[in-house]
């Protein structure tokens, strides 16, 4: 049984038989995807303020630290996004700010909002009005606050982590798999094309990286709205020393992903992260999120690679690299995406020519 998952009401099958055959996958039992993709976004962290304390995160600030970023300069960090010919603001905060962070909502109630979810809807305004498609990632989020959102955002997203009850997540507050789940759950009910992913290293066993592997897919075959899984490894910082998995690790990981996923959803490597290089031949197809103007918030340490340094990973596994939208291109052509984003891709301005000319670039690979 998947911890929390009675607490929050969600139904997830894991078959066992699945299970078993997900922990026999391997890089031999994957093909090489055709190609790699990308999106071309900049990173906007509406707050640090976070809920949780998990002992591998150095995102989020202790209370009296952590602020929020104003309308300004969200305006700012947007424009230059747009300038650098972005399509993706990706707006991040920590899991519901509660209690122990005071100033926040003295902040909210400054702005004139009273919970982070109506500040994080005026952000996405401002993004749009900026020429960038909202992608926002805000943790667990209940069906009131995804609703609030969702028609504003061209896709969103939240990591599952793992399905497993780790030490890495303990303390008063623990992260629940089945909290992460039921947000996956409405996303899928409410029509919003997502982005999750699992976290190698933290504690879980291969047989809980299966399970996720699995109930991700569960929640996809529910609702046909996950259009990529991270994998994501554990990195060294300044609040984890617990290590980092090794290669061969990330090489079955992934393969197991790729195995365990439907075809259609994309399997993910942070190149910061992750050796995306010697990822190419276990089932990866994508390089997620990479900004020419902002630094990687969560992982700070760890710098984004130049489109040319993309470009290399895709010329040694010997595949054309495209560049995406945050949306993935099915859910344009399916319709999933809301009237709002529906109108910005379609607008007559320089901000819709650019979404546009990345679709079609969807047809050419990225030249250098």
């Amino acid at each position: 049984m998947i911890p929390g998952a009675d607490e929050y009401d969600v139904a997830v099958a894991i078959d066992e038989a699945e299970v078993e055959r997900l922990l026999d996958a391997s890089p031999d039992d994957v093909a090489a995807a055709d190609e790699l993709s990308f999106s071309r976004n900049v990173f906007v962290p509406l707050t640090t303020a976070c809920r949780y304390t998990c002992t591998y995160c150095t995102y989020y600030d202790p209370p009296g630290q952590a602020e929020l970023m104003t309308p300004d300069e969200v305006r700012e960090t947007c424009r230059r996004g747009a300038d650098a010919g972005c399509t993706e603001a990706l707006f991040t905060f920590g899991d519901d700010p509660d209690d122990r962070y005071d100033g926040i909502y003295e902040q909210l109630a400054d702005l004139g909002h009273d919970s982070i979810h109506s500040y994080l809807r005026e952000a996405c305004e401002i993004a749009l009005a900026e020429g960038l498609l909202p992608h926002a990632n805000p943790g667990d989020q209940t069906r009131e606050q995804m609703a609030e959102v969702a028609d504003v955002n061209a896709s969103m997203g939240v990591m599952l982590e793992t399905t497993a009850d780790v030490r890495a997540h303990g303390g008063p507050r623990a992260k629940s798999p089945g909290q992460r789940l039921n947000t996956l759950d409405v996303a899928g009910e409410l029509g919003v094309p997502f982005t999750t992913g699992i976290l190698v290293g933290v504690g879980e066993d291969w047989r809980d990286r299966a399970e996720s592997v699995l109930a991700i897919r569960a929640m996809h075959e529910r609702h046909g709205h996950v259009q990529e899984v991270i994998v994501q490894p554990v990195v060294e910082n300044e609040r984890w020393d617990g290590g980092s998995p090794d290669l061969e690790t990330m090489r079955r990981v992934t393969a197991m992903a790729r195995v365990g996923l439907p075809s259609e959803v994309s399997v993910q490597v942070p190149p910061n992260l992750a050796p995306a290089r010697d990822l190419t031949d276990c089932g990866i197809d994508d390089l997620g999120g990479v900004s020419p103007v902002t630094v990687d918030h969560i992982n700070p340490e760890y710098e984004w690679p130049a489109l040319q340094e993309l470009r290399a990973v895709a010329d040694s596994a010997g595949v054309p690299l495209r560049e995406r939208l945050p949306v993935y291109e099915r859910y344009v052509d399916e319709e999933w995406c809301s009237d709002r984003i529906r109108a910005a891709i379609d607008a007559d301005d320089a901000a819709g020519e650019r979404y546009r000319a990345v679709l079609e670039r969807g047809e050419n690979p990225v030249q250098p």
